[in-house]
């Protein structure tokens, strides 16, 4: 028999580590079988399968069994009532900070459950090379949430944080978050980088180019996390958009902050989308929301919109100082925003369930409600009414409703009651 490749190798463990073991379905239910849990009078919306409309769900052994306008309640170990709210695939959350003890900012991620509704979450580069080994065996295990990450490419991630990581460059060590990358490849997506001017002073350039160097020296699929906002001059905008590579995420996209100087220097420019972000956003960068505590502005957003650069993927990029600005990023918040902005509600669920899982790649059927999916389901409420939203720089809009967090199931165990019995996670 032929030898395995390194990175066939690295692609099937990262299979088993997440329960999807190839070539080998769920196993049937006979006439007798129960489901684990049957959620019914649901106000289902997956947008992947254009799915929309009253439906139960029935789930079993952790994945998606059966999904009916109707399923007898007799046929199921325990139901769930959704009470004909909004019912959709899990919420992924592509930007947030979950790894706490490690990082400076991180916060539990079974703890937004309650805020966000999330059954996935990725920490976005929280560790480097040097801690990331505790993320990886001391948060991971001990959540129900399932969680990805990016590695940060400087050595200790953001331990320092507010002190800025980047400031000496020789913390960016490509090498070793090859090794994270490549080692850790079943739950790591790539490498993290910030590239504002008051993480990276004046490095210009260099940090994103170790950072590319260390996903294409990893031997593994590869993404890199570009995190901007206020960047040292309008070149270097230009120039890390130019940079970056079908695939990689583009995150804060819609950010205004401006850099040490004072001068804006995102991709809107007096107005004006800048050349190069329309070529990124056409060669496959993923334009990624992160909003945060200062890296969503209205204005930017509106502007760049309108010109040819709509988002990808809505994240929250929630952490503990984020959680507690004005602007509220809780996921289902944001999600609330775009409602605001003109986007449709399956619009607007697809771009925080299927888009990010496609960016995550790992689980098969992620992000959808197609039968033998992750039993992921996250319950909210349409809030109808006058509703008023601000960015983070100040600027308020008014929406018309909003998505408020109502009730979450994780491979197919409830978050809360019903509760199963032994309680398992997955």
């Amino acid at each position: 028999m032929a030898e395995l490749s390194r990175r066939a190798l690295l692609a099937a463990g990262g299979s088993f580590a997440i329960g999807a073991w190839p070539g080998i379905s769920h196993a049937a239910m006979g006439p007798n079988d129960k489901f684990d849990l049957l959620v019914r009078n649901a106000n289902v919306l997956d947008p992947s399968q254009n799915l929309s409309g009253k439906r139960d769900i029935g789930m079993r052994y952790g994945h998606i069994e059966e999904i009916a306008p109707t399923i007898a309640p007799e046929r199921a170990q325990r139901v769930l009532d959704a009470g004909n709210k909004l019912v959709t695939p899990g919420l992924i959350d592509l930007h947030c900070h979950t790894f706490p003890y490690g990082s400076a900012i991180g916060i539990p991620p079974d703890e937004l459950l309650a805020h966000q509704c999330t059954t996935t979450t990725v920490s976005a580069g929280d560790g480097g090379a040097h801690n990331f080994p505790a993320f990886r065996r001391f948060i991971v295990p001990a959540a129900r949430t399932r969680q990805f990450a990016f590695v940060h490419i400087a050595l200790g991630g953001l331990v320092s944080f507010p002190v800025p990581e980047l400031f000496n460059i020789d913390f960016a060590q490509p090498e070793q978050a090859a090794r994270a990358v490549a080692e850790n490849a079943d739950i790591v997506l790539g490498v993290k980088v910030r590239m504002s001017e008051n993480v990276i002073a004046r490095h210009g350039i260099e940090p994103l180019k170790r950072a590319i160097a260390a996903c294409q020296m990893s031997g593994v699929p590869a993404k890199v996390m570009v995190h901007i906002g206020g960047v040292q001059d309008s070149a270097l905008m230009t120039q890390i958009l130019d940079t970056m590579r079908p695939g990689d995420v583009l995150t804060h996209c819609y950010s205004g902050a401006p850099n040490n100087a004072g001068q804006f220097t995102n991709i809107v420019q007096e107005g004006k989308l800048l050349p190069a972000a329309l070529a990124a956003k056409r060669r496959g960068v993923v334009f990624d929301i992160g909003h945060g505590g200062g890296s969503f502005d209205y204005t930017v957003a509106e502007a760049a919109i309108a010109q040819g650069c709509p988002p990808d993927t809505i994240s929250s990029d929630i952490h503990v100082f984020s959680a507690n600005t004005p602007g509220m990023p809780y996921l289902p918040w944001v999600m609330s925003k775009f409602l605001g902005m003109g986007f449709t509600l399956p619009e607007v669920v697809s771009m925080a369930t299927a888009a990010p899982a496609r960016v995550i790649a790992r689980i098969p059927k992620h992000g959808t409600l197609q039968v033998g999916a992750p039993a992921d389901l996250s319950i909210l409420e349409i809030v109808e009414g006058p509703v008023s939203f601000v960015d983070t720089r100040n600027n308020t809009r008014q929406g018309r409703m909003y998505l408020k967090p109502v009730g979450t199931v994780v491979a197919g165990v409830a978050s809360g009651r019903p509760y199963q019995s032994p309680f398992s996670v997955r």
